[in-house]
């Protein structure tokens, strides 16, 4: 009878010993290889910087700082070691007191909760292992446990686990944990936040500081007692932890320097270069070519560019309306304007009461602030782009309880009703000379609108593209010196007779390729271009890096009627800013991995500047950056004398042209070219000096007009101005050197141009016109709007 009662016991034992021996050969040669344990690469975000080295934007999953086990603290290590493994320093990988535990509790229990996991055991799951609960993953963690505690030393295991394990809110290894929920590097850590950090691996949203500070108190506590409890931590000390109030924060990236439209577009070239994996966890750090005094000043121009045009145009009424908003506590009117996305210098809140004089404003946190007549009297309502509403006799005719609404603080120091410009706008600045691009808006607030219009958009360009046109009559034969007619013209269309016209509705008759270009006469440069051929402007604006797709095969392309982008148009602007050579926009100028290790350089084609520019005045050497000596040539795609040519046409654009709101810079060395399309859909300026060519454009999204006076001579040349204003503050005045070839002449009638020697007896080109140019044309009325640059 005994010994049938112990045959049963002594079965299974015989069973069990047998089947673990069956798993044992079954798993061990499936064991992975731990020979690269120690290159284990740990992920980290991709971090973007500006060209000064500060931090941009921060892109990854996970948050992680892999740090050596020199600098972690002793107190944090005997935290992990109380909570985690007390015997850790002892036993070899396993720990037979904790398997035991474990084996009582699945005996009792019937599952495997509790795992008696030794931190080595740890180690091996996280980098090894699934999280699955069963004995054949149990076994295979114990035998690569001993495994991996004959390959490293305890140090090496503990440096390991601490840069692995997973603390809560993406934050992985306790140097990232540290960062996350105090701000603070590992060796300013309190005791008391060691030992609250210890407790977060087992349950690190349970045990979680923010979301349940109760349960994660007491675990801080508990892991105090543990150090005390095995000598770890003295009683004073331990008492002193134990008062420590709870201190954890949420994470906000220290973002330095703010330039999202910028970060995006890095971001979106890394994944393509890295892969999206590998983008976000190689701990990338990438720096751009983004001047943060430039960048600031292109934010601020654009913003101040497009509320101008807002205040002109109307109020639109509320972004949204919040029912009951009277009578809803300030915590429920808290959560709706955080819903809200953030603009800069537009503080959201919602209207609680309204009077005939006054208002309330609510704006979140506490905060009211009270709306006044003054303050809303400007808010007529917008009804089209060229009517507007009575202005607002009283508050209540502006403004409405529920109404959510931001507010602007004025140049004298008051709050006012505004809201976010509705119409687009985008300002692109990049170094002429080898791309580099120096700042870039792609709208009035990233958060707000995410869609980038330097790059993204697709506009007409008008009347600023009509350099590049002249640009290929000078490559034909012209000179500035050609004559022109500015007469009527027509052709049949898709809709019948094509009649374009001039912003006056005048023909001036016969003037110089310089006078029509300086004044913008569209019906001049109809005539050039149907006299020389359609094929020859399209065929050369490729050198400019324009796609022929873009571009209409007709003669309106002459006119701008192709798709461009602001960023496109910067670049063909830098051929003339820089003396014919052709550079390509670049925003990264070198990616390092997390060790420091470069990665990528950028190596720009440059142009040559000393080929295009007298020396500075004061004798100085023009400093390059680092590494531009050895850079190669850029192509030079344009005779440096047709670029002279329509470099010194487009500075007589600003002085005496349609851009001559630019001549308040006082400066001798800029030139641009205004564009305004149909009905003033888009309002465009080009412009450069040999430091920076800078594009503006401003336009609705979904190509409703801007209204009447919204030119290119107005609403973006405006824009240009502010941020030249900064931007060329401390550069001197550039000298244009006249390239070699080039002679003086004199004209009929007076005055001299410069032309290409071989040209000075063929002034008038291929196909000479007869007669003089007067530049006096009889003119007549016309029914044409009067847009400046108008497209047709």
């Amino acid at each position: 009878m005994l010994a049938g009662v112990l045959a049963i016991p002594l079965d299974l034992a015989v069973f069990g010993l047998f089947g673990a021996a069956l798993v044992v050969y079954v798993t061990l040669p499936e064991l992975p290889d731990i020979e690269g344990l120690t290159d284990v690469a740990f992920e980290e975000p991709l971090r973007v910087y500006s060209a000064e080295g500060s931090l941009m934007a921060e892109f990854g999953i996970q948050r992680r700082r892999a740090v050596a086990f020199s600098e972690l603290p002793s107190n944090l290590i005997n935290a992990f070691i109380a909570t985690e493994d007390s015997r850790f320093f002892a036993h070899v990988g396993v720990d037979a007191v904790g398997l035991l535990r474990a084996a009582v509790h699945v005996a009792r229990t019937g599952t495997m909760t509790q795992g008696g996991s030794t931190i080595t055991m740890q180690v091996a799951r996280n980098f090894y292992l699934s999280r699955d609960k069963t004995i054949r993953r149990k076994l295979a963690e114990l035998l690569l446990a001993m495994q991996i505690e004959q390959a490293l030393t305890k140090e090496e295991i503990l440096e390991l686990y601490l840069n692995k394990i997973f603390f809560g809110h993406r934050a992985y290894g306790v140097s990232a944990a540290a960062e996350f929920y105090y701000r603070k590097p590992l060796a300013e850590l309190t005791l008391a936040q060691m030992a609250m950090l210890a407790g977060l691996p087992k349950a690190p949203s349970s045990n979680n500081p923010l979301s349940n500070p109760e349960r994660a108190l007491e675990r801080r506590n508990y892991i105090l007692r543990r150090m005390r409890e095995l000598g770890l931590v003295s009683e004073p000390r331990y008492r002193e932890a134990l008062a420590e109030p709870l201190t954890a924060t949420y994470y906000r990236p220290e973002i330095e320097f703010e330039a999202n439209y910028i970060a995006e577009m890095v971001r979106q070239e890394v994944v393509e270069r890295f892969g999206e994996k590998q983008a976000y966890s190689l701990g990338l750090q990438v720096y751009t070519t983004v001047d943060e005094r430039l960048q600031r000043a292109a934010d601020t121009a654009l913003r101040d560019g497009l509320m101008a045009y807002n205040l002109r145009h109307g109020y639109h009424g509320p972004e949204a309306t919040i029912a009951g908003a009277a009578t809803l506590p300030w915590s429920q009117l808290d959560l709706a304007l955080a819903e809200r996305p953030p603009v800069p210098g537009l503080p959201v809140g919602v209207v609680t009461h309204v009077g005939p004089q006054e208002a309330e404003v609510y704006l979140g946190e506490g905060k009211v602030h009270q709306l006044t007549r003054e303050q809303v009297a400007w808010a007529r309502r917008y009804k089209t782009e060229n009517w507007r509403g009575p202005a607002p006799r009283r508050v209540s005719d502006a403004v409405a309880v529920g109404d959510v609404i931001r507010l602007r603080l004025t140049e004298k120091g008051e709050w006012r009703l505004a809201q976010v410009p509705l119409v687009g706008g985008a300002l692109v600045a990049m170094a002429p000379q080898d791309g580099a691009v120096r700042a870039l808006s792609g709208g009035y607030a990233f958060k707000w609108s995410k869609f980038n219009r330097a790059v993204d958009t697709k506009r007409q360009p008008g009347s600023s593209f009509k350099p590049f046109v002249y640009a290929s009559a000078f490559d034909h034969g012209y000179t500035p010196a050609s004559i022109v007619r500015d007469q009527p013209f027509e052709m049949p269309g898709a809709r019948g007779m094509w009649r374009p016209q001039n912003s006056d509705g005048k023909f001036l008759g016969p003037m110089r390729i310089r006078k029509a270009l300086t004044n913008s006469r569209n019906l001049a440069i109809i005539d050039l271009v149907n006299r020389m051929g359609v094929d020859v402007p399209r065929n050369y604006i490729q050198r400019f890096g324009f796609s022929l797709e873009s571009m209409p095969d007709n003669i309106v392309m002459a006119l701008g009627a192709g798709a461009v982008s602001p960023l496109e148009m910067a670049t063909g602007f830098s051929v003339f800013a820089n003396g014919g050579y052709k550079v390509e926009p670049y925003l990264i100028s070198r990616i390092e991995d997390v060790q420091g290790n470069l990665l990528f350089e950028a190596n720009a084609a440059r142009a040559c500047l000393e080929c295009w520019l007298e020396p500075p005045a004061d004798g100085s050497a023009r400093t390059l950056p680092d590494g531009a000596s050895d850079a190669p040539l850029a192509p030079q795609v344009v005779d440096p004398r047709i670029a002279y040519n329509i470099d010194s046409i487009l500075r007589d654009v600003v002085t005496s042209g349609t851009a001559t709101r630019a001549r308040v810079l006082g400066r001798a060395d800029i030139g641009g070219k205004t564009g305004t399309t149909n009905d003033s859909r888009d309002s465009w300026f080009s412009g450069f000096q040999p430091e920076l060519a800078t594009v503006v454009w401003m336009g609705m999204d979904d190509n409703r007009p801007l209204g009447s006076r919204e030119w290119g001579g107005t609403a973006a040349l405006g824009v240009w101005v502010d941020f030249m204003r900064v931007a060329l503050a401390d550069i001197p005045v550039a000298t244009i050197k006249q390239p070699e070839g080039m002679v003086v002449v004199s004209l009929p009638g007076g005055g001299s141009e410069t032309v290409r020697v071989e040209y000075r007896d063929k002034l008038g080109g291929p196909d000479p016109v007869s007669g003089s140019a007067s530049g006096s044309g009889a003119g007549r009325a016309s029914s044409a709007p009067r847009v400046i640059d108008e497209l047709f």
